[in-house]
C-alpha cells in the first residue's frame, strides 16, 4: 500500500512540532505496560505486547504465532513467564491474542496495576503514546482522509510514524488519559507506487482500534 512521500514530510512534522523535550520524561510510567513476547526456541523477542492487568496479556496473533504451536513466553519484570491461551485471534479472523500469566509471579507493584480500554473513538490529530519495554515515543493520530486514496477503510485507523516507534504489539496509549487506544499491527507505506516496495519509506503505523479489542476480549475476562 502506498501514500504519497509528501503526506509523509508533512505527518512527521506535525507529529513532532510543538512537545517539550520533557514531555517523554513523563510518559516513561509505560513501560511498565509494555512486554515482550517470545516464541518458544527463540532467544530475542518476537514483538511486543500490553499488560492489562489480572495476568492478561494483549499482542497481535502474528507476533505470538499460533499460539497452540508456539507456546509464547512473555517478558515483563525482567522475568520470561509461561503463558496460558485465553483467545488465539488466528481462529477468529483478528491479528488479536490474549494470553494469561500468573500474576503471582510479578511484583506486588505491577500485579496490582490495570490498564482500561479507552471509550472514546481514536480523533484525527490527537497526540498518543506508543510504548515498549525500550521506552516511549509520542505520535499522532492521522486523519483517515490522509489514508482515503491508498489503504482500505479497515485500515485508516492509523498515527504518524515516528523514528523509534513501537512495532506490531505495541500499545498505542491516549497521550491526555490513561488508557489504551490501540495496538500496532502493520506497517503503511509511503512511496508514489513505482518505488521498490522494500526501499518505500514507512510514513505511518496501522492500529487495531480499543472497540474492535474490547469486541475480541470474551465477557469473562477481567482485567
Amino acid at each position: 500500500m502506498r501514500l504519497l512521500t509528501a503526506l509523509c514530510v508533512g505527518l512527521v512534522a506535525a507529529a513532532i512540532s510543538g512537545w517539550p523535550a520533557r514531555a517523554q520524561d513523563t510518559d516513561d510510567w509505560l513501560t511498565l505496560y509494555a512486554v515482550n513476547i517470545y516464541r518458544t526456541g527463540h532467544k530475542a523477542p518476537f514483538g511486543t505486547g500490553v499488560y492489562l492487568g489480572n495476568g492478561v496479556v494483549l499482542t497481535a496473533a502474528h507476533v505470538s504465532g499460533l499460539a497452540l504451536w508456539r507456546w509464547p513466553l512473555v517478558g515483563i519484570a525482567g522475568l520470561e513467564l509461561p503463558t496460558t491461551i485465553i483467545k488465539d485471534g488466528h481462529f477468529h479472523r483478528a491479528d488479536l491474542e490474549l494470553l494469561g500469566i500468573d500474576e503471582r509471579q510479578l511484583p506486588v507493584s505491577l500485579a496490582l496495576r490495570r490498564m482500561p480500554l479507552c471509550q472514546e473513538p481514536a480523533s484525527p490529530g490527537q497526540p498518543v503514546i506508543v510504548a515498549t519495554p525500550k521506552g516511549v515515543t509520542r505520535s499522532r493520530v492521522v486523519p483517515p482522509d490522509d489514508l482515503k486514496s491508498r489503504v482500505p477503510p479497515r485500515y485508516r485507523s492509523a498515527i504518524v510514524f515516528v523514528p523509534g516507534s513501537g512495532n506490531s504489539g505495541s500499545g498505542v496509549f491516549a497521550a491526555n488519559k490513561k488508557c489504551l487506544l490501540g495496538l500496532v499491527t502493520r506497517r503503511i507505506m509511503g512511496g508514489n507506487g513505482d518505488d521498490d516496495e522494500k526501499k518505500a519509506p514507512i510514513i505511518a503505523k496501522y492500529f487495531i482500534p480499543a472497540s474492535e479489542i474490547a469486541a475480541f476480549i470474551p465477557p469473562s475476562v477481567k482485567f
